[in-house]
C-alpha cells in the first residue's frame, strides 16, 4: 500500500475523529449523575442505559475495529475456514437470554460491579475472586492491542506513518475516558455503528456492481484458491469438526469478558438485555456481508503485504477518496469504543478485586473511582506499548490464549446461578487445571487454536478452549465430590453458610 497521504480521505477521517473526541468529552454531562467519583457511575454508567443504548454499547463493544480488519483478512486468506465467527455470534444470543438476566439480577441486588465481585458473594473464597479477577484482566489486555492494530492499519492506510498519530488517538481516548467513564463510548457507539453500517452497505453493493457482480466475485475467490492449494468457498469435510468447536467455544467464552460484561451489569433491567438478545444478531448480519469483503478483494485482484490491508486497500481501490476516509474513520473509531470499554472492565477488576481486598480495604466509593480511573489510563498506556515494542504477532498469540483463558472462568461464574452444589476449592482447581493444561497445551501446538485428537483410527481437531473447559469442569466435579464425601453434617453447613445458601 503507498504511503503518500491522500489529503481528501485524511480531512474526512479528521473531521469524524474530532466530532468522537468532542462527544467523549461532553458525555461526562449526558446523562450526568450527581457524581462520577462513584464505580457505579464511572465505570457503570448509574445501571441506566435502556434498550436502544445497550443494543449500541454492547454491539461497539462486541463487534471491533479488528473485527472489521481481521474477519475478512481471515477470510481472504483461508476461505469458508474464516465464517466460524457467524455461527459463534448466531450461538452466543441464545446464551445471552438465560444466563445474563439471572446475573444482572445477583449484580444489582448486591451492588456486584465485576465477575470477580460475583464470585466472591456466590463462594465467599478470595482466592478465587482473585483468580477470575486476575483472568479477566489478563485476557482483555492483548483484546485492546488488537485494537490498536485495526486502528493502526486504518491510519496506514491514510499514507501516514510512524507512530505518533496512534499515541496521540490513544491519548485522547485516554483522556475522555478518565473524564466521563462509561458516558464516553456508550455515546460514541451510537455514530461508530451507524458509520460501520453505511460503509458495509455501500461496499456490499458497489463492490460486486464493479467486479461483475456476486456471480463473479464467488469465482474469483474460487479459482484463487484452487490456485494457492490453500483454503476454499466451502469447507472440506475435515474441518467441520474444528470449525464448530471453535464457533462453541468463542460463543461461551464472548459473554464472559470483562467489556462484555460490563455492557451487561449497564443495563437498565432483565427486559432490557432480553431484548438486546434478540436485537443484536442484526450484528451478525453486519458480520456476514464483512467477511464477504474478502472474497471481494480476491475479486478485485488486490497483492497486499499483509492479509489484515485488504479491507483498506479494497476502499481505497474502489471507492473515491472521501468515502475510503469515511471508511478509515469508521474502522479507527471502532477501535476507540471497544478499549474504552475494556479498559474500564479491567480497571473495576483490578480495583474491586484486587486493590479493595489487598491493598485499602477501607478505601472510600469517592477512593475507589479514582483508583479505577487511573488504572484504566495504565491499562490503555500497556496495551500502546505492547503495540509499540513487540510485534504484532506477539498479540495475536496472547489474543489466541486469552480467549482459552477467559473461558475457564465460566464454571466459577455461571453454574453458581443454577446451584450450590460446587464448593470454591473445586472450582479453582478445576480453573487451575484448565488455565495450566490449556496453556501447555497451545503452547505445545506452537500456538495454534486446534489441538489434534486421535478417536478411533481418526483424527480430529478441536479447539483447545474447549478441551481445556472440559478438563476444568472434570477436575471440579472430581476434586468436589472427594471434598463433599469428607465434610461432616456440621462442616458442610459451615460451608453452606459460606457460600450464601
Amino acid at each position: 500500500m503507498e504511503n503518500n497521504i491522500d489529503m481528501s480521505a485524511l480531512a474526512v477521517f479528521l473531521f469524524f475523529f474530532v466530532l468522537v473526541t468532542a462527544m467523549g468529552f461532553f458525555a461526562s454531562r449526558w446523562r450526568q449523575a450527581e457524581s462520577l467519583d462513584h464505580l457505579d457511575e464511572w465505570g457503570l454508567g448509574g445501571r441506566k442505559f435502556g434498550t436502544w443504548i445497550t443494543w449500541f454499547l454492547v454491539g461497539g463493544d462486541f463487534y471491533t475495529a479488528y473485527t472489521v480488519i481481521a474477519v475478512p483478512a481471515l477470510v481472504y486468506a483461508i476461505g469458508a475456514y474464516g465464517f466460524f465467527a457467524l455461527p459463534y455470534t448466531i450461538i452466543v444470543y441464545p446464551l445471552v437470554f438465560a444466563v445474563m438476566p439471572l446475573l444482572w439480577k445477583v449484580a444489582k441486588a448486591r451492588g456486584y460491579v465485576t465477575a470477580g465481585d460475583v464470585v466472591r458473594g456466590t463462594y465467599g473464597s478470595r482466592a478465587l475472586e482473585l483468580a477470575v479477577a486476575a483472568t479477566g484482566v489478563i485476557a482483555t489486555m492483548p483484546y485492546i492491542a488488537l485494537q490498536l492494530i485495526g486502528m493502526e492499519v486504518a491510519i496506514k492506510a491514510l499514507g501516514l506513518t510512524g507512530e505518533m498519530p496512534i499515541i496521540l488517538a490513544f491519548l485522547v481516548l485516554a483522556l475522555y475516558t478518565y473524564s466521563s467513564g462509561l458516558r464516553a463510548p456508550a455515546l460514541i457507539a451510537f455514530v461508530k455503528d451507524i458509520m460501520i453500517y453505511i460503509v458495509v452497505l455501500a461496499a456490499i453493493i458497489v463492490v460486486p456492481s464493479r467486479l461483475g457482480g456476486y456471480g463473479a466475485v464467488f469465482a474469483a475467490a474460487d479459482a484463487a484458491f484452487q490456485a494457492k492449494d490453500k483454503g476454499g468457498i466451502l469447507l472440506d469435510s475435515a474441518q467441520f469438526v474444528p470449525y464448530a468447536t471453535l464457533a462453541l467455544g468463542s460463543a461461551l467464552a464472548a459473554f464472559m469478558y470483562p467489556h462484555t460484561l460490563t455492557g451487561i451489569f449497564a443495563s437498565a433491567g432483565v427486559n432490557t438485555i432480553r431484548k438486546n438478545a434478540v436485537l443484536l444478531p442484526a450484528y451478525t448480519l453486519l458480520l456476514g456481508l464483512l467477511a464477504l469483503l474478502g472474497y471481494m478483494g480476491h475479486a478485485a485482484g488486490l497483492e497486499v503485504a499483509s492479509n489484515n490491508d485488504v479491507v483498506p486497500a479494497l476502499f481505497k481501490t474502489l471507492f473515491p477518496s472521501w468515502f475510503a476516509g469515511f471508511a478509515f474513520s469508521a474502522i479507527a473509531i471502532g477501535a476507540l469504543v471497544p478499549a474504552a470499554v475494556m479498559s474500564i472492565g479491567a480497571a473495576n477488576l483490578f480495583t474491586r478485586n484486587f486493590w479493595n481486598v489487598w491493598v485499602n480495604p477501607q478505601v472510600t466509593p469517592a477512593g475507589e473511582a479514582k483508583v479505577a480511573k487511573v488504572t484504566s489510563m495504565l491499562v490503555k498506556v500497556g496495551a500502546l506499548l505492547a503495540i509499540l515494542l513487540l510485534p504484532t504477532q506477539f498479540a495475536l498469540d496472547l489474543q489466541l490464549l486469552g480467549g482459552l483463558w477467559i473461558l475457564q472462568t465460566l464454571p466459577a461464574l455461571v453454574f453458581g446461578l443454577y446451584t450450590r452444589w460446587f464448593r470454591a476449592p473445586a472450582l479453582l482447581a478445576g480453573w487451575t487445571a484448565g488455565f495450566v493444561g490449556g496453556t501447555a497445551l497451545v503452547w505445545s501446538d506452537g500456538l495454534k487454536p486446534l489441538h489434534a485428537i486421535v478417536f478411533d483410527g481418526m483424527t480430529v481437531s478441536i479447539y483447545t478452549g474447549l478441551l481445556a473447559l472440559a478438563l476444568n469442569v472434570l477436575v471440579a466435579v472430581v476434586v468436589n465430590l472427594v471434598t463433599r464425601l469428607k465434610e461432616t453434617p456440621s462442616s458442610r453447613l459451615a460451608a453452606e453458610a459460606e457460600s450464601g445458601t
